[in-house]
């Protein structure tokens, strides 16, 4: 018999912290934004999970089990794409300039680098220049390279959309612009292909109207946190810029693409009161702007992982992640109708299985 929803959404919870013992093709580790993760398919939705040898989660014969349980939870590793093998005109690996989230998600950081990268100002979850420092990418991506992947992604591996993100750069766009550049190519290459771009609030606010009239489809503009003291603490750099330039990108961006076209991070676990990580949601919500919340979880290279910080519990998750679904609901706003992007993949966060 099918589990309840609430129950359900306990146990992913718990799967989204602890993780699965799986073998995944495709997964991360090191890079801007959630990684050190498989990725999977489950009943259907994309899906990043810890790959962690100790969980008590084992996917076997396509599901997931705890010990001899099934829960009930269809598992299909994502293959490795086709485009991987591949490389770009002027030499370069194709899989340095772009890779493949979930099963049909393209994902780019077009600069790897960030001002805010040095230890007293690096947003303390992040490990946007580690990948680079490995040598699994390249500093800067041009749109030339992007464009080329992007149309081998589409024709080889069914690739549906496109995320661009981008280290923030000492311009006064904060490398808004070179996103546009981008946008212009990659859609030049393959047309009609929905791309979400991810920037920090830019010092112009001309520069949303300009990614909207390049193609871009969606936009993220992320915050992590509505508390300024977490802001101080997670993200010494970035707090720097105030809330109220956030407020007023966000405003823009929705009078520029439109309401739910809009998306923002809040990280479960930084230490701010559940209650007021869902009011502020709930603000978001209202303005148009989606608040996609996720775990924090310590990435292996993380300021964070290397001071001890833990995941937070999968009871705080699930509960956060059900009371912003119900507003989501609430208002009519679907991670699915950004139709690109971290909401519309979903795969980080468990919000779209709680029907958001």
């Amino acid at each position: 018999m099918r589990v309840g929803i609430e129950e359900d959404l306990d146990t992913r919870a718990d799967i989204a912290v602890r993780g699965v013992r799986v073998d995944a093709p495709v997964q991360r580790s090191k890079g801007a934004g959630p990684s050190d993760d498989g990725h999977l398919v489950v009943d259907g939705a994309n899906a990043t999970l810890p790959l962690n040898d100790d969980s008590p989660y084992e996917v076997r014969d396509g599901r997931i089990h705890r010990g001899t349980v099934d829960l009930g939870l269809s598992v299909t590793p994502v293959a490795r794409p086709r485009f991987y093998d591949l490389s770009t005109s002027d030499g370069v690996p194709y899989r340095k300039i772009a890779l493949l989230h979930g099963k049909d998600v393209l994902a780019t950081t077009v600069v790897q680098t960030c001002v805010r990268y040095v230890e007293d100002q690096r947003c303390r979850f992040c490990t946007i220049e580690e990948s680079l420092r490995a040598g699994s990418t390249v500093a800067a991506k041009t749109p030339q390279q992007l464009a080329e992947v992007a149309e081998a992604a589409v024709r080889l591996d069914g690739v549906r959309q496109m995320v661009m993100t981008t280290g923030t750069t000492a311009g006064p766009d904060r490398g808004a612009r070179h996103l546009v550049r981008c946008v212009r190519a990659v859609l030049d290459a393959v047309p009609g292909l929905p791309i979400q771009v991810q920037i920090e609030p830019p010092g112009d606010l001309g520069v949303l109207t300009e990614l909207r009239d390049a193609g871009a489809t969606s936009i993220g503009i992320h915050v992590e946190s509505l508390d300024d003291d977490v802001r101080r603490r997670w993200m010494p750099g970035k707090s720097t810029v105030p809330l109220a330039e956030y407020e007023a990108a966000w405003a823009e961006a929705v009078r520029v693409f439109g309401r739910n076209r809009v998306s923002t991070y809040l990280l479960i676990g930084l230490g701010e009161h559940p209650d007021d990580l869902v009011e502020g949601a709930g603000r978001l919500i209202d303005m148009g702007v989606y608040p996609f919340v996720v775990p924090m979880r310590p990435m292996l290279g993380t300021l964070a992982r290397r001071d001890g910080a833990t995941a937070p519990p999968p009871s705080l998750v699930a509960d956060v992640t059900s009371r912003v679904a119900a507003l989501l609901r609430a208002a009519g706003m679907t991670g699915a109708d950004q139709e690109a992007g971290c909401a519309a993949c979903g795969a980080c966060g468990l919000l779209s299985a709680a029907g958001g």
